[in-house]
């Protein structure tokens, strides 16, 4: 797989509304992109269940910080 580069932010690649798991090079997670506009408290279902299963990380939980 090719390794694609872009001095973009990240904002510049999504559409409104768009939200993004943030990965650092080694593939470990860094943080959730929440679109202009959206809480963190109407993260959607899918990325509740995504985080959950696959990252053990329950957004329930008031410890758990999102950047």
């Amino acid at each position: 797989m090719g390794e694609q580069q872009t001095n973009d932010p990240i904002e510049d690649m999504l559409e409104k509304g768009d939200w993004a798991l943030i990965f650092d090079n080694e593939g470990n997670l860094k943080g959730l992109f929440i679109p202009e506009g959206q809480d963190e408290e109407f993260v959607p279902e899918n990325i509740v269940q995504i985080m959950e299963d696959f990252f053990g990380i329950d957004l329930s939980e008031d410890s758990v910080t999102l950047h």
